[in-house]
C-alpha cells in the first residue's frame, strides 16, 4: 500500500518559524502613539524576556505579523502534533489512552482550579475530602494500608518508594547495598535504584518471560535491600510466581517494590498488596485517565503496606472524630516533604472523577477490555509478525521484526516509520531490551474493536509490503512534512534554538536538510 487511505494524512504544512517570515508593517496590536507607547512596548518586552538588561543602543530584531497570521501559524503547527485525539496511539508500556472529557470539566471547576493551597484547612474541606476519598480508593484498589498523593509523577513516586525502603532499613540499623531488578522490569527501575546508591543486580528471565526463581535464590541475601518488580512485566506477561517471590524477599528481611505502571491490566481483578508488595506507585495518567507526560503536571501516588506506612511523606490527609479533614504532619518516621504544597490537586480531581464515575464494576471492566484488546491484536498479528514469547499476554503484546529482517532485511524501524503513513502512531520499538527488534503494542481499553481492527489492518498491510516492496518501507514515511530523519545525527547535533545565523535557505540550508533527512 503506497498511499494512506483518504483522510489519514496528518501533516499538511511545512511551516517555517515566525522569525523566518518577513512581513514588515503588519501588527497584531495597536499601541497609543507617543511616550506611552514606548513604555507599554518596554513593559511587553520585559514580560517576554524577563529581567535581561539591554543596552541603550541594543535593539531587538522581532518579526512583525498580524493577529490572523499568528493564529494560523500556531494552528498549522498544532497539526504537526500527533495525539490520542487524532488517532490510535498504541505505545507499549506507556499507555497512551483517551482521557474522558468529564474529567477535564471537573478539574477546571472554579471551586477547584482557583483554590490557593495555603488557605486555612477549614476553607479547604471540599478539596481535602476529595484527597481523603482518593487516598482511600487507591489504597483499596491496590490493597495497601495507606496512600500518599504528593509525588508529581510516576518517576517521582518510584523515587519516594525507594526512599521509604532506604529509611526503613536505616530505622532497623541496616545498610544494605544491593537491589534486585529483573530484566523485564520497567526501564526507570534500575535508574532509581542506582540514584539511591544501590548496586543494581540484574535478574534473568525464563523462556516463558517470567523471573527466574533460581536466580533470585542465588542473588538475594542479607546485603540486598529488596526487589523492584513490574507486574505484569514489560513483556505484558503476569509474573505467576509473584507470591513466592515476595516470600523469598521477605524471608531475608528485604522489601518488595512494585512498579504500578501496568495496573490497568489488574485493576478490579487483583490487588498488588495481596501479592506481598510493600510499596507501589500508581501512574494516575496510565490507569486513572489523567493527562500523560509533557513535563507535567502529573501524579504518581504511592501506596504502602503497614510495614512502610510510617515512612510515607508528610502531610497525609486525615479525618478528625467530628468528621473534619486536616493535614497530618505529626509523623516522626516520615521521609518528609517531597514536593511543594500538597501535590498536583487538579490531577487528583480528574482521577477521583474517573473512579467515582466508573465504580468498582467499571474499573474492572476497563481492565478486562485492556486485556481483551491486547489479546485480540496478538491473535490477529501472530501469523504476520514473530511473537517474542508464546506465554499468554495481558494488557500489551510484544512482537519482533525477525521474519521481516531475515527474509527481506526490513527492520523494526522501517516498520514503525511505514505505520506513520497509515495515520497511526508507531508502537514502542526496540524495548524491552531483552527482545531483539521489539515491537511492543498496547491498545488500551479505550479503543473500540473498529479502531483495533484498523490498527491490525495497518500492521498486516505493512507486513505484506515488507515482502512485495521492502525498499518502500526503508524510505518511509512518505506522507509527512519531513521524510525519514537521520535520528542519530540529530541527537548528536541538536539545534535547540533559532538564531539569525541559522541557515534557512540557500545551499547551506539544503546541505543541513539533507543531513537531517539522511538522503542526498
Amino acid at each position: 500500500m503506497n498511499q494512506p487511505p483518504a483522510g489519514r494524512r496528518n501533516f499538511d504544512f511545512n511551516e517555517p518559524l515566525l522569525f523566518e517570515k518577513i512581513n514588515e508593517g503588519c501588527f497584531g496590536v495597536d499601541l497609543p502613539e507617543g511616550e506611552a507607547s514606548h513604555r507599554i512596548a518596554d513593559d511587553l518586552v520585559a514580560l517576554a524576556l524577563g529581567n535581561h538588561a539591554r543596552g541603550e543602543k541594543e535593539t531587538l530584531s522581532l518579526s512583525e505579523h498580524s493577529e490572523p497570521e499568528i493564529c494560523r501559524h500556531f494552528t498549522r503547527l498544532s497539526r504537526w502534533n500527533f495525539s490520542i485525539d487524532t488517532n490510535s496511539y498504541p505505545l507499549g508500556s506507556c499507555t497512551m489512552k483517551y482521557n474522558p472529557r468529564i474529567n477535564e470539566w471537573a478539574g477546571r471547576l472554579p471551586g477547584f482550579s482557583q483554590l490557593h493551597p495555603y488557605l486555612p484547612e477549614e476553607r479547604l474541606q471540599g478539596a481535602l475530602s476529595i484527597m481523603w476519598d482518593l487516598q482511600n480508593s487507591l489504597s483499596e484498589i491496590g490493597g495497601f494500608s495507606q496512600t500518599t498523593l504528593q509525588p508529581s509523577a510516576g518517576a517521582q513516586g518510584e523515587f519516594v518508594g525507594v526512599m521509604m525502603i532506604k529509611a526503613a532499613l536505616k530505622a532497623r540499623g541496616e545498610n544494605r547495598t544491593k537491589m534486585l531488578v529483573p530484566q523485564s522490569a520497567h526501564g526507570t527501575n534500575p535508574a532509581t535504584a542506582a540514584f539511591f546508591g544501590f548496586e543494581v543486580v540484574s535478574l534473568r528471565s525464563t523462556p516463558d518471560g517470567c523471573i527466574d526463581l533460581e536466580d533470585i535464590k542465588a542473588k538475594m541475601n542479607e546485603d540486598t535491600a529488596g526487589i523492584m518488580i513490574t507486574n505484569p512485566n514489560t513483556l505484558g506477561i503476569f509474573e505467576k510466581d509473584i507470591v513466592t517471590i515476595s516470600h523469598m524477599i521477605h524471608d531475608q528481611g528485604g522489601f518488595v517494590y512494585g512498579d504500578g505502571a501496568n495496573l490497568n491490566a489488574l485493576m478490579g481483578m487483583a490487588r498488588p498488596g495481596d501479592f506481598g508488595i510493600d510499596v507501589m506507585h500508581f501512574n494516575l495518567h496510565k490507569t486513572f485517565t489523567t493527562p500523560h507526560g509533557g513535563g507535567g503536571p502529573g501524579c504518581g501516588a504511592v501506596g504502602a503496606a503497614q510495614s512502610l506506612t510510617p515512612f510515607l511523606p508528610v502531610p497525609l490527609v486525615a479525618q478528625k472524630a467530628d468528621g473534619a479533614f486536616y493535614f497530618d504532619n505529626d509523623r516522626p518516621l516520615s521521609i518528609g516533604k517531597v514536593r511543594s504544597f500538597y501535590g498536583n490537586f487538579g490531577m487528583m480531581v480528574r482521577a477521583w472523577t474517573y473512579i467515582r464515575e466508573m465504580g468498582p464494576a467499571g474499573l474492572k471492566k476497563a481492565s478486562e477490555l485492556a486485556v481483551l484488546n491486547a489479546n485480540y491484536i496478538r491473535a490477529r498479528l501472530k501469523d504476520h509478525y514473530h511473537l517474542a514469547y508464546q506465554t499468554d499476554c495481558l494488557h500489551e503484546v510484544v512482537f519482533t521484526d525477525k521474519w521481516q529482517q531475515e527474509k527481506n532485511h526490513v527492520s523494526t524501524l522501517d516498520i514503525a516509520k511505514r505505520l506513520i503513513d497509515h495515520g497511526m502512531h508507531p508502537p514502542t520499538i526496540y524495548f524491552p531490551l531483552v527482545v531483539s527488534g521489539a515491537l511492543m503494542i498496547e491498545p488500551t481499553e479505550t479503543e473500540s474493536k473498529v479502531q483495533v481492527d484498523a490498527t491490525c489492518d495497518a500492521f498486516i498491510e505493512v507486513a505484506a509490503e515488507a515482502k512485495s516492496n521492502p525498499e518502500n518501507l526503508k524510505s518511509a514515511p512518505q506522507n509527512t512534512a519531513l521524510r525519514r530523519l537521520d535520528e542519530a545525527f540529530a541527537a548528536r547535533n541538536p539545534v535547540l534554538k533559532w538564531t539569525p545565523e541559522m541557515p534557512t535557505s540557500g545551499e547551506a540550508f539544503k546541505k543541513y536538510a539533507q543531513l537531517l533527512n539522511g538522503r542526498e
